[in-house]
Parts: C-alpha cells; sequence; structure tokens
C-alpha cells in the first residue's frame, strides 16, 4: 500500500504544480493551520481547485461551507465568489475559527466570507430563522457522524439547482460495508441512504486516490 500512496502522492503533486500551484495566501494558511496545531486533513490543492472551479461554474453568489478547519477550502471557494457574493462558513472549535479568521483576512475575503464559531447544528437553524438562504453551493466537510443532519439542512437553506457537496465519503473503502461501531461510516452510509431516496436530490459520488489516500466526493444537485 505504501508504494501506491507514494504513486498516488507523485500524480497529486504533478497536477498541483501545473494546474493548481499554491500562492503565498493559501501556502501561509497550510502553515499557519499547522503551527496552531490543527490537523492536517484540510482538502488537497486540487480538490480545493475543483470546489472553485464547480463554485465558478454554478455561477454561485451565496456558498454555505459546514466545517471550516483552517479557512483552506474557504479561501479556494471565496476565491471564486463574485465581489458582491457572500460566503458562510460553520466551524465548532473556537481555535480553529481564530486562526481561520486571520488566514481569510491575509488573503483579502474577509469582506466577502463570515465564519460562525459554535456546533453546526445549532447554528444552521439560525441561518434558517435569518432567512439566510438559498445557498447556491454547500460544501459539508465536518465531523461524519452528523453527516444525514448536514445535508437535510443544506437542503432546507438551498433553491431547486443548488449544489451541495459532501467530502470524505469513501472513509478508504470501508463504506460499501457496514461498520456499527465506527460513527463517520455509518453516519456516511446515512447521509448516502437519505440522499438516494429523496426525490428532490439527483446525485453522484466518486473515489479519489491521492495525497489524502482512498476517499471521495459526493455530489447532489437539487432539482426541486
Amino acid at each position: 500500500m505504501s508504494n501506491d500512496q507514494d504513486q498516488w502522492t507523485a500524480v497529486d503533486h504533478y497536477f498541483t504544480d501545473l494546474l493548481a500551484p499554491a500562492d503565498d495566501a493559501l501556502a501561509a494558511a497550510l502553515a499557519d493551520s499547522t503551527a496552531a496545531g490543527l490537523p492536517e486533513i484540510a482538502v488537497a490543492p486540487n480538490q480545493g481547485k475543483l470546489l472553485n472551479l464547480l463554485v465558478r461554474a454554478q455561477g454561485a453568489k451565496k456558498i454555505l461551507e459546514i466545517g471550516t478547519l483552517g479557512g483552506y477550502s474557504t479561501i479556494w471557494l471565496a476565491r471564486a465568489l463574485p465581489a458582491d457574493g457572500r460566503l458562510i462558513s460553520l466551524e465548532y472549535s473556537p481555535v480553529h475559527a481564530d486562526v481561520a479568521r486571520a488566514n481569510i483576512a491575509r488573503a483579502g475575503l474577509d469582506k466577502i466570507v463570515e465564519v460562525r464559531t459554535g456546533a453546526a447544528l445549532d447554528s444552521l437553524p439560525a441561518l434558517a430563522e435569518e432567512d439566510a438562504g438559498p445557498f447556491d453551493f454547500t460544501f459539508i466537510d465536518a465531523d461524519k457522524a452528523n453527516n444525514p443532519h448536514y445535508v437535510s439542512w443544506a437542503l432546507r437553506l438551498s433553491r431547486p439547482g443548488s449544489l451541495i457537496v459532501v467530502d470524505n465519503v469513501v472513509r478508504g473503502g470501508k463504506v460499501a460495508t457496514a461498520h456499527p461501531d465506527d460513527p463517520a461510516i455509518t453516519g456516511t452510509r446515512a447521509m448516502f441512504d437519505l440522499v438516494s431516496r429523496d426525490p428532490r436530490l439527483d446525485a453522484t459520488a466518486f473515489q479519489t486516490v491521492g495525497t489524502k489516500g482512498h476517499d471521495g466526493l459526493l455530489i447532489a444537485r437539487v432539482v426541486g
């Protein structure tokens, strides 16, 4: 497996160097996140570029992100917005949120990005009460046990035509079978069940290999 991982990483670096090279703000966001002790689980650069391209292709003006971490994915997403766009990112940890706000400000995006601290399942109802939606694009990359709840709220805060993207849905291949003792897999499988049954969602999912190992994404379009 180590040889496979080395090859996956080499290919990712090849793609990234050509198509999604780091700039000062992105590099500093990763470096400062590491220095602050945040887990090194941010999206890979080529995955960040994919999010950026999806937002631009969508013509999105309002983005919801569930799970900010150090703001690396937030920067990729926010850079795809027009000048009058808005991104709200929800982060459970106050420490992570402070790091993210500094990274976002250094990238010059603090005028269009708001990081809210607290449990997302508390923040999402508040967004609904504020009539903050509909969001054109939602990126979900938080605690996996709550994935079905996050997708349900994302759907409630969306409109027909909105996109919902969920990260880390493959779990190293374990998602294909039940693992009752693993809340991340149980939550992810429940999310897949929800998406497959809801007629308002048209979705697909795919596996990826790369610097983050064996993983993948779910992409769903709100159709009604």
